[in-house]
């Protein structure tokens, strides 16, 4: 059987003005190409500054916590405290090593090659490629929908761009590297193969139902998101990006990463953890559909959500339970949805909440019924 051509979206033409996007407050800024970076042959030292660090930060909760502070170990505020001072610099590091690698890799990657790449594809061809690189854009929602309307307007398929919408903020690499630095790699790899999955999946299968016609009439008008060409950039200027893009998005999102790590804190010192079996354990069938449902209405990125995973899974809640209710606010959140409203008809925006949730506590289930 011959692959399925698609063709590409061509919406009709309007008078009507497209409605600018509501701003996130996670989307970064462009760093100008000109901006100077810190010297290629300092990187090698201030990684090793960089792990020497990080390989302390447990020796270094402890003496805050038990010593300099005289909590008591095996306490509920001891513990909680001690929670709190390595999950904080820990996940606060590894965002910053993160933010910055993809700022300098995403300087080999603009908006404009990202489109040719994808234009013109093949049916599941487009879909895996488009999953693919939503794992290089920012991690936040709300900031993968211009990238979104660009693509559409730029002649990629419906289907295709959905895709790439879903798998942009829920397989990140923030998300793929804080996973696999508190869980290990297993759950880091099955996460990046299941969340790609349902990213494919569903973005194909919304695409063969031909909703079109369900997009804004005026999305047509919309400036596709143009990025200069880099393939001459000095790594100079690149590592400058790397340092543009620590500064833009880390500054905005710290808040909610100690957040994060404050709820998470007060879930590993006061929760028990027959409780938290009990309500999210494997053997209650609705756990999953319930952390997805109480997913959907919250909002968050996965720098701020990973650490309630992990304090949640530390108190005997399901693997697959959890990373269910994590799939669910990073992917499915009411910021995003309200966003999506001025680009995307609500029966699209129905189907689409409906596809991904189902591919959502498919992935639940999965991981309680094999992990």
């Amino acid at each position: 059987m011959q692959p399925i051509e698609l063709k590409p979206f061509n919406p009709k033409p309007t008078s009507q003005s497209p409605e600018p996007l509501t701003p996130c407050a996670c989307a970064g800024k462009e760093a100008p190409h000109n901006i100077a970076g810190p010297n290629p042959w300092l990187l090698p030292p201030l990684l090793v500054l960089w792990a020497t660090v990080y390989a302390l930060l447990p020796t270094f909760a402890d003496w805050t916590a038990f010593s300099l502070l005289g909590l008591t170990a095996g306490s509920h505020f001891g513990e909680a405290v001690r929670f709190f001072i390595y999950d904080g610099p820990k996940v606060l590091m590894l965002l910053v090593l993160v933010v910055f690698g993809v700022g300098v890799l995403r300087s080999f990657f603009t908006p404009a090659l990202t489109r040719r790449l994808l234009s013109g594809r093949r049916e599941i061809v487009g879909n895996c490629m488009a999953a693919g690189l939503g794992v290089l854009t920012p991690f936040c929602s709300c900031s993968a929908v211009p990238l979104f309307i660009g693509f559409v307007t730029a002649g990629v398929p419906l289907g295709v761009t959905l895709s790439f919408l879903i798998s942009a903020p829920m397989v990140n690499e923030i998300a793929l590297v804080m996973l696999y630095g508190l869980f290990g790699f297993k759950v880091a790899a099955l996460y990046a193969g299941t969340g790609l999955t349902v990213a494919i999946v569903a973005g194909w299968f919304i695409g063969r139902l031909n909703m079109e016609d369900q997009v804004e009439s005026w999305v047509h008008l919309a400036q596709a998101e143009n990025g200069n060409e880099t393939t001459h950039l000095s790594w100079r200027t690149r590592l400058g990006k790397g340092s543009e893009a620590v500064r833009d998005i880390v500054s905005k999102v710290w808040v909610y990463v100690l957040i994060g790590i404050g709820i998470g804190a007060g879930i590993h010192g006061y929760v028990p953890q027959g409780f938290m079996a009990k309500i999210m354990g494997a053997d209650a069938w609705w756990s999953v559909p319930a952390a997805v449902l109480l997913g959907i209405p919250l909002y968050t990125n996965a720098a701020g959500i990973i650490p309630i995973v992990s304090a949640l899974f530390a108190k005997g809640a399901a693997l697959g339970t959890v990373l269910a209710f994590m799939m669910s606010v990073i992917a499915l959140s009411l910021p995003e949805m309200v966003i999506l409203r001025k680009v995307l008809r609500p029966r699209l925006i129905a189907v689409f909440i409906g596809v991904v949730g189902s591919g959502i506590l498919l992935v639940g289930f999965l991981f309680n019924l094999l992990v």
